[in-house]
């Protein structure tokens, strides 16, 4: 078999690929912002010592972290229509999905940033008068952010990835896009190595960066 990647120049690129490439970073940072925000409260939660607090956030974080996220996807796209007696649309019921699914594993991380704090700080800010909640805010999350910044943007690379299952419901995300194209031009080898590449290329440059922000932040400790 020959492979001929001549096809794709910057017109089948911009035609059948960018759309899904702006949908896959889209999702990834909607999915990212919303699941470290919902993933904070899950891990203040846990940490809260109130049994009516930790029983319903671990319950979460346990149950999701349990189920393959392509099952989680096709329940949302499958059930969550037949409660509200509406069509959600594809992409819309994958951003909902991603930021609930994602949110389990970002609480874990920020439950690990928030203990590697030293407690005789959380004690400090208790002596001067603080109050819970403007100890977590102004003295352990800024820290415990900064500490598990590497984590947490490694977990989003993991998230870039994962947005290929989306394909699963019929959304337009990257890989759609190499699929579409190949279809087209009848070349769906070359379309999927080529997708291959490009995954590669983007999660193995994220992950140097990754590298270098780590580094930089032990140099700050």
């Amino acid at each position: 078999m020959n492979l001929d990647f001549s096809f794709l120049d910057w017109s089948v690129l911009s035609s059948f690929v960018l759309k899904g490439l702006i949908f896959s970073v889209q999702l990834t940072l909607i999915a990212m912002v919303g699941g470290i925000l919902l993933g904070t409260v899950l891990a203040l939660m846990r940490l809260s010592g109130k049994k009516w607090l930790v029983i319903p956030a671990a319950f979460y974080v346990n149950t999701l972290r349990s189920i393959p996220l392509v099952m989680v996807i096709l329940w949302f796209f499958l059930l969550i229509p037949l409660l509200i007696g509406q069509p959600m649309g594809a992409e819309l019921s994958a951003m909902i999905t991603f930021t609930v699914f994602e949110a389990a594993y970002f609480s874990e991380i920020m439950r690990a940033g928030i203990q590697s704090v030293p407690k005789g700080q959380v004690n400090a800010g208790y002596a001067v008068g603080m109050t819970y909640g403007q100890t977590m805010q102004l003295i352990v999350l800024p820290q415990a952010f900064r500490n598990m910044l590497p984590v947490l943007m490694t977990q989003t690379i993991i998230l870039f990835q994962d947005t290929s299952l989306v394909y699963a419901i019929g959304a337009y995300d990257l890989l759609k896009g190499f699929e579409v194209a190949g279809k087209n031009f009848n070349r769906p080898v070359e379309t999927y190595l080529v997708a291959a590449v490009v995954y590669f290329v983007i999660c193995f440059s994220l992950s140097m960066l990754v590298r270098r922000l780590q580094k930089k932040i032990a140099i700050i400790r």
